[in-house]
């Protein structure tokens, strides 16, 4: 598999770093963020194949993390959240995200819909 680039955006560390390890592990790039403002500069910085994101941020949202990354050019974004009601699933494909991944998630459901939003 080609390596594709990945931007992780979760404040939980623990999280952030078991799903960085993981998704090490199975050949992705990935840089790791737990703010908005630290994902932001790093988008600045690189481009992403995938940004993953906690819609709940510490000094934001996910919700708006891709909805100011959308005005630079296209994303592809799964957002990963504790609220998964109709109403917080409709918020955020509308801010962007293609997909809406309940937490705490099960790892290998994460992986299958990162390869079909990659479409590996």
């Amino acid at each position: 598999m080609s390596s594709k680039r990945i931007l992780l955006v979760d404040d939980h560390l623990d999280t952030n770093r078991a799903v960085t390890v993981l998704l090490q592990r199975r050949g992705y790039t990935i840089d790791s963020a737990t703010s908005m403002h630290e994902a932001l500069a790093l988008a600045a910085e690189n481009s992403f194949d995938l940004i993953i994101s906690d819609v709940g941020l510490p000094d934001g949202s996910g919700l708006e993390l891709i909805t100011t990354l959308k005005q630079k050019g296209p994303v592809l974004a799964i957002a990963v959240s504790g609220y998964c009601s109709e109403d917080d699933i409709r918020r955020s494909k509308e801010a962007g995200f293609v997909e809406h991944v309940a937490k705490p998630f099960n790892f290998a459901h994460l992986e299958s819909l990162i390869k079909k939003v990659l479409q590996l």
